[in-house]
């Protein structure tokens, strides 16, 4: 949804540290500020204007004249002295004016207003009178408000073995309400089941805090954002636009589809999103809507700041109600401010009694009209308490509302003196002032806007923080949390009994009642842990819905397990309690001051825009970037010197050239020969390669896992993507080596084993060395990678041992040990099934049997021992040539066969492998990273670990031991052959099983017919050949030799 803003604000930063109290009201106020307000002298915006009149204006005072000078009106508003219900008497009086809103204030007030609310008149374009802002989820917050959590999930069986994984990425450790509401949502999402680790990108005084929950805090500076494997993690929670260049690192593959939750209580970038639009910095706008746009939700604690965030809103915007920020500062500011001291110094009497009516935080100047439209209702009935004559106290009335620039406080004194109420009986004070004193001075606040809110006013959770009653209004998102008569008092918004019985039930004899103290007791107690259990259900849901629980991850608790409706208190109260300690942590946080919008505008502005100063001292800006006459210009110059380089060397051929000494000629032959080289060489990878017996793949898939990957004469990048590649490194395109990588959804089920088939096709091209290895980039992302003396002992092992069929695997598949937590009880098949949502072993054995054509009653599950070694995982390990292409018909064969069961069967029509989204995404991908386990142990080669760290080598499951175990019949190499040529003799023939076979798309296509139509068609060639030769001699014996002529 799109809002007008403030088009006058100054493009600079204000680091002028504002009222703390108005700045951590949620945000909404910048609604209400006057756009030219900042433009005012300094002696008027900081005046003290709440008591003063100021002159009338001529305008006003004929309206008002023709309207109420007619004799009886004043004495009947006023029958009673100044000594009977002053009280009463101010309330009528303030309740007929707002009741003839339509003819008084229409006319004082909007007089006043006019002339300074004509230069902001395009902030109420679209909006009427009355008119409400509400935020409107978009599409993508829809979904998961209409999302079922894991219902469906909790009814399923599920083999799952360890808890789910979520990623805390801090902006900063300081000790603030931020913090505090963070700490309290954590720890109860700790209780249901989920593991946190936690990442911060500053230090501060909450350290400690944050150790004692996650169990250690990780530092992420830049250069460390490069080294996470995120991919671990099945979310990722951001608490601060502090933590943007984290979020940034995530933008790329394969990162950019972990699911990402951004929570924004900060201001400042909302105040900034005017002054871009007005300098024109679009290009800045546009670079803060890509960050939002990679969260999959943006979180807000409030209705009102996402209308703030609006510009930036790609429908992910969502609003999770509560946060302690109100309580926190009302909290501090009683705690260094006295009521008394505050209602002497502006200028109220000590037995005053202040009656303060607040309403909705968001205005657009005339639209406070909100007020008139509350009250209006109330003022006939108020009829009978003005006219009576017990009250001997004064009683002071004011509002809050607008800004303190605006005119409001002149307009109300104005009509207060034409009524003829006592000088001073009518305030007004602004919300961009210090609201906290406004709040603590008062007696009795009434809540008098007439707009139904969406969440909890932030003004009301204060003033009961400060022990103050509230009138209320039965709006239903109150009423859902006050008790009427325990926390407040509720009246009807058009029932003015109502009204005047809840005055009644909180005064006595001029004074506030023992009932009023009772309730403005209890509605402390029940502000300081507001929304509290709210804001953690609203987290634990919204996790449900957005992050996806892979199989072997436990599923967390219901929601309905949560049973604390506080904040954590007891863990920052020794901070509250320190009053210099506080105003220094959390001062950053209520002026809203991020250092990040700044650094981003410091570095973005300068990018296309300048700025020129003009004599008045107006900045505009101008335009850095070229126009298409610019174009235009550069484009004639290019022509040009294109034609004249053309006729240069024209002039050049035609000249007569010496042609120069042998020596030079062969010279610049071999000069132009090397730079022909330089230009085909990538790196030095590619020499220093040459002569090793072994080169290691390492398959990526993103530009996000470049920093994992190794560079040297042992390894070479192979890339799943083409715009993923690295350009300064010779790494391998798997998709032009095998052109099916290009559909995406069979590079998503192939994953890694992708680029193996792409390497095998046509392998003597590009790999001609006796050993072959591959290592996935999450190895070194889980820290698994071979270790430099692990790489020393695995050459010199290649070195000694040129043959055999032997298998160096480094690593394993209880890696994380959060999978096997007892290697001698867990089989290799329950491992399976529990990587792939349960179903391993019944697809596993489907597609063994569609590959061998084996009969229904026949076993089609290969035993695996349960012995306690481990296995290969994460396609890690080197082998052989001859036998990785041996493995490599095998795994063609038979990932064909489980997608011929997904394809031709309505059993297989979903994914059976997994149970999130991603995992249905990468469906065949567990399955293909084990299955060389199953083809290594039943084709008889020798399984050798080697820890990555020292490089030390143990057997695993010997040969010796397999005896009476294995299924040599189905794994011997005549039989694969045999099978690879037929399916490939079909596939020559056009003869195809289904519309989309796989098989032939993953490799190469040969059998006995196709080297013979080879050989024919070589001796063809060489027959034709043979013929035009000796055709081209004959005519030339026959006609002679004739040179053609030159130039023609």
């Amino acid at each position: 949804m799109g809002l007008s803003r403030n088009a006058a604000s100054q493009p600079e930063i204000d680091d002028a540290a504002g009222d703390i109290g108005f700045h951590a009201i949620r945000g909404g106020f910048p609604f209400k500020r006057n756009p030219s307000h900042q433009q005012h002298p300094p002696q008027h915006r900081h005046r003290a204007s709440f008591d003063r009149q100021l002159p009338r204006s001529s305008n006003s005072r004929s309206h008002l004249h023709t309207r109420l000078t007619r004799k009886g009106l004043l004495l009947w508003l006023f029958p009673f002295s100044k000594s009977k219900s002053g009280f009463y008497a101010l309330i009528f009086a303030v309740v007929f004016l707002f009741a003839l809103a339509s003819i008084v204030m229409q006319s004082s007030i909007t007089s006043v207003f006019r002339q300074r609310a004509e230069r902001g008149r395009y902030l109420r374009q679209g909006l009427r009178f009355g008119t409400a802002l509400r935020f409107v989820p978009g599409r993508l917050s829809k979904r998961l408000l209409s999302g079922d959590g894991l219902d469906r999930l909790r009814s399923q069986p599920r083999a799952a073995v360890r808890a789910p994984r979520i990623a805390i990425i801090l902006g900063h450790t300081t000790i603030d309400p931020q913090s505090l509401m963070l700490v309290t949502v954590i720890r109860n999402l700790q209780k249901l089941g989920y593991a946190f680790k936690i990442f911060a990108v500053g230090h501060g005084k909450a350290h400690s805090i944050w150790e004692n929950i996650g169990g250690g805090i990780s530092p992420l500076s830049t250069k460390q954002q490069g080294l996470i494997d995120w991919s671990i993690f099945e979310g990722i929670i951001v608490d601060s636009l502090e933590a943007k260049e984290a979020v940034s690192s995530l933008m790329q593959e394969p990162f950019c589809s972990v699911p990402l939750i951004w929570i924004i209580q900060e201001y400042s970038l909302s105040s900034r999103l005017p002054v871009y639009e007005q300098m024109g910095w679009h290009h800045i706008i546009s670079h803060w809507r890509r960050s939002f746009s990679r969260a999959s939700v943006v979180v807000f604690p409030d209705f009102t700041s996402p209308m703030l965030y609006s510009e930036l809103d790609t429908g992910n915007f969502f609003v999770i109600p509560g946060s302690p920020v109100d309580v926190w500062a009302a909290e501090r500011y009683s705690k260094t401010h006295a009521k008394d001291q505050l209602r002497e110094l502006s200028g109220f009497g000590k037995n005053d009694m202040v009656v303060l009516v607040v309403g909705s935080s968001v205005f657009y100047d005339d639209l406070s009209w909100d007020y008139a439209v509350a009250m209006h209702s109330i003022g006939p009935l108020l009829t009978k308490y003005a006219r009576r004559n017990d009250a001997t106290e004064a009683f002071k009335f004011v509002f809050l509302c607008g800004n303190s620039t605006d005119g409001y406080d002149e307009a109300l004194q104005e009509v207060a003196s034409r009524l003829g109420l006592p000088y001073g009986s009518i305030r007004h004070y602004g919300l961009n002032g210090d609201v906290n004193s406004v709040l603590l001075m008062a007696d009795i606040i009434l809540y008098g806007s007439a707009q139904e809110v969406q969440g909890f006013p932030p003004l009301l959770i204060r003033a009961m923080t400060f022990e103050i009653p509230v009138i209320v209004p039965d709006f239903p998102v109150l009423k859902k949390y006050i008790v009427d008569g325990v926390h407040g008092i509720f009246f009807s918004k058009h029932n003015p009994e109502a009204l005047m019985n809840a005055f009644s039930l909180l005064l006595s004899n001029g004074r506030l009642s023992k009932f009023a103290q009772a309730i403005a007791s209890s509605g402390r107690q029940l502000a300081k842990n507001l929304l509290a259990l709210d804001c953690i259900t609203g987290y634990a849901r919204l996790l449900e819905n957005v992050l996806s629980f892979p199989s072997d991850a436990v599923l967390p608790g219901p929601v309905s397990q949560i049973q604390q409706g506080s904040w954590e208190w007891n863990l920052f109260q020794k901070e509250i309690d320190l009053e210099i300690h506080m105003s220094k942590t959390d001062s950053d946080f209520f002026n809203g001051k991020v250092s990040v919008v700044h650094a981003v505008e410091h570095e973005l502005a300068s990018l296309n825009y300048s700025t020129s100063i003009f004599e008045n001292g107006t900045e505009v800006p101008l335009q850095d970037g070229l126009t298409q006459l610019d174009w235009d210009v550069l484009r004639e110059i290019e022509i040009s010197e294109e034609n004249e380089m053309f006729e240069m060397e024209e002039v050049e051929e035609r000249m007569e050239k010496n042609v120069g000494v042998w020596d030079d000629i062969y010279r610049n032959a071999r000069k132009s020969e090397k730079l022909k080289f330089e230009v085909n060489e990538r790196d030095e990878g590619e020499l220093e390669r040459t002569g090793q017996p072994v080169c290691i793949y390492e398959i990526y898939n993103g530009a996000g896992v470049w920093s994992f990957l190794h560079h040297g004469s042992l390894y070479r990048g192979l890339s799943l993507s083409r715009r993923a590649q690295r350009q300064s490194s010779d790494d391998v395109d798997a998709v032009g080596r095998l052109p099916i990588l290009n559909d995406t959804y069979y590079r998503d089920i192939l994953c890694e084993m992708g680029g193996m088939f792409a390497i095998a096709n046509r392998v003597d091209s590009i790999h001609r060395r006796p050993w072959i290895g591959f290592q996935s980039w999450r190895a070194a992302g889980r820290k698994v990678a071979l270790s430099v003396e692990a790489e020393k002992f695995l050459e010199e092992t290649m070195q000694e041992n040129l043959r055999g069929d032997v298998i160096y695997f480094w690593g394993r598949l209880d890696l994380d040990q959060s999978v096997i937590l007892n290697n001698n009880a867990i089989s290799f098949w329950y491992m399976c099934d529990i990587l792939n949502g349960g179903n391993c072993r019944t697809v596993f054995q489907d597609g063994f049997r569609q590959m061998y054509a084996l009969p229904p009653h026949a076993e089609a599950l290969p035993p695996m021992p349960e012995d306690g070694g481990y296995w290969s995982a994460l396609h890690s390990w080197v082998m052989p040539t001859p036998s990785f292409l041996e493995f490599i018909m095998f795994s063609r064969m038979f990932v064909d066969s489980v997608d011929a069961l997904h394809r031709d069967s309505s059993k297989y029509n979903l994914c059976l492998l997994g149970s999130s989204e991603i995992e249905k995404k990468h469906c065949y991908c567990r399955v293909l990273e084990i299955l060389i386990n199953v083809w290594a142990y039943h084709s008889a080669r020798k399984m050798v670990y080697i820890n990555p760290n020292t490089g030390s080598m143990k057997e695993q499951h010997p040969v010796e031991q397999r005896k009476g175990f294995m299924w040599a019949k189905y794994f011997n190499f005549s039989l694969l052959k045999s099978m690879d040529e037929d399916l490939a003799e079909a596939a020559d023939d056009g003869d195809h099983p289904r519309e989309m076979w796989l098989w032939p798309m993953t490799g190469e296509v040969h059998w006995q017919g196709i080297y013979e139509r080879e050989r024919e068609e070589r001796y063809r060639l060489k027959m034709d050949k043979k013929r035009k030769t000796k055709e081209k001699l004959f005519e030339r014996m026959k006609y002679g030799y004739k040179q053609k002529s030159l130039g023609r």
